[in-house]
């Protein structure tokens, strides 16, 4: 279940770029429409992890995958509620009357959170705590992405007053776009707690690293 919510979820931001780049209304209100469901599986994988507590009393390994589901799908759900972020801003710049073509430095950020986010999934589904760290490192690309953006938009909204509106919006997408990034790191930390046991929340991968090598 938990895997299926992640490819629901992906999809979510996959989309929502596409909707955002393309400025695709009917994609855009797709985006938005799917995110009840994705919020209907975290309540189901939800349920079904409170009813095995209550019912089998998990210890040791069992309970500590137990724990790191119920973790994983919260960042999961929020992934979605960012992807939602997208159509929902995409929506707001197709009716615009200025409208702001900042959108190659966005294509390439969210190409960068959506094969970070396929790698995070992919560590979690096959339990590689490598394949996590990997994703975690480079994350620390998607924040400086995240950062030459932020520069560009705001000499942009000082040039050209006009474009102030749409510029802020492509910012709040390009921060919904980073903050997919953080969760998608936060997965990759519940794998090496889940086949580790050990919570590296916090930490830096050089840390992790060294603390794994213990």
């Amino acid at each position: 279940l938990l895997i299926e919510m992640g490819e629901m979820v992906y999809k979510q931001v996959e989309d929502g770029l596409k909707c955002l780049l393309n400025l695709d209304e009917n994609l855009a209100m797709q985006v938005i429409a799917n995110d009840s469901k994705v919020n209907q599986l975290e309540i189901k994988i939800d349920e079904a992890c409170t009813h095995i507590l209550a019912t089998r009393q998990p210890a040791a390994s069992d309970l500590r995958l137990i724990l790191c589901v119920i973790k994983t799908i919260t960042d999961v759900e929020r992934i979605g509620d960012e992807a939602v972020k997208l159509g929902r801003n995409a929506l707001k710049i197709i009716k615009s009357e200025h409208e702001t073509r900042q959108f190659n430095e966005l294509k390439h950020l969210g190409e960068h959170v959506l094969s970070n986010l396929r790698q995070s999934f992919m560590a979690y589904a096959s339990l590689n705590v490598e394949s996590a760290i990997v994703a975690m490192q480079q994350d620390k690309q998607v924040d400086e992405e995240f950062d030459n953006i932020s520069r560009l938009l705001i000499t942009k909204m000082m040039e050209d007053p006009r474009e102030v509106k749409n510029a802020l919006r492509i910012t709040w997408c390009a921060r919904a776009l980073e903050r997919i990034g953080d969760h998608g790191k936060n997965v990759c930390e519940y794998v090496v707690f889940l086949v580790k046991g050990k919570d590296v929340r916090h930490a830096s991968t050089e840390q992790i690293k060294k603390a794994l090598a213990e």
